[in-house]
């Protein structure tokens, strides 16, 4: 990639990062790292039920990459994410890679999006080793039934985590 290009490429990291994870805010600053601009896009999924609302895990995610809260924005969408791409001008779709599973789903994502806008492409991180195992599910599982989550995400997120699930 050519230094011209970078300052022209836009990226969206979509998730719901509920919350967001230490493995989420590697990808992010990886992602930083290619592209001048990254649009951290909270998915908005009506049959999920989140337990931090969207400004919460924007809040989340400024305060883990507060040294390039110039270069990220947040938005949150509902629909298919290849409009919201076309919307922003964003040619680069980040996704982070941690197993199998994984590879399996975003392949079949990956290639819908494309068929969908061939002129958006998806470029894939894989996690870093110390996070390959660690999900925002498993933490919040962890985090209700008493674990400790430090060192799994960013230290406000495990001491909301600890709010939300203090026990009377």
């Amino acid at each position: 990639m050519t230094p011209s290009s970078k300052s022209e490429t836009v990226a969206v990291y979509p998730g719901t990062f509920d919350p967001i994870t230490n493995g989420h805010v590697d990808i992010l600053e990886r992602a930083l790292r290619l592209f001048e601009r990254v649009i951290v896009t909270i998915a908005v999924n009506p049959r999920k039920q989140p337990l931090f609302t969207v400004e919460e895990r924007i809040d989340f995610i400024r305060g883990a990459v507060a040294n390039h809260v110039d270069r990220v924005e947040f938005a949150s969408f509902g629909g298919l994410l290849v409009d919201f791409c076309h919307e922003r001008k964003a040619g680069v779709i980040v996704r982070g890679l941690r197993a199998l599973a994984d590879f399996e789903y975003e392949f079949q994502f990956s290639h819908m999006n494309r068929r969908l806008a061939p002129d958006v492409d998806t470029v894939f991180f894989m996690t870093d080793e110390r996070n390959h195992y660690v999900s925002s599910s498993l933490v919040k599982e962890v985090a209700g039934l008493g674990g400790d989550v430090t060192g799994l995400v960013p230290p406000p997120v495990a001491k909301a985590l600890a709010s939300k699930y203090a026990r009377p």
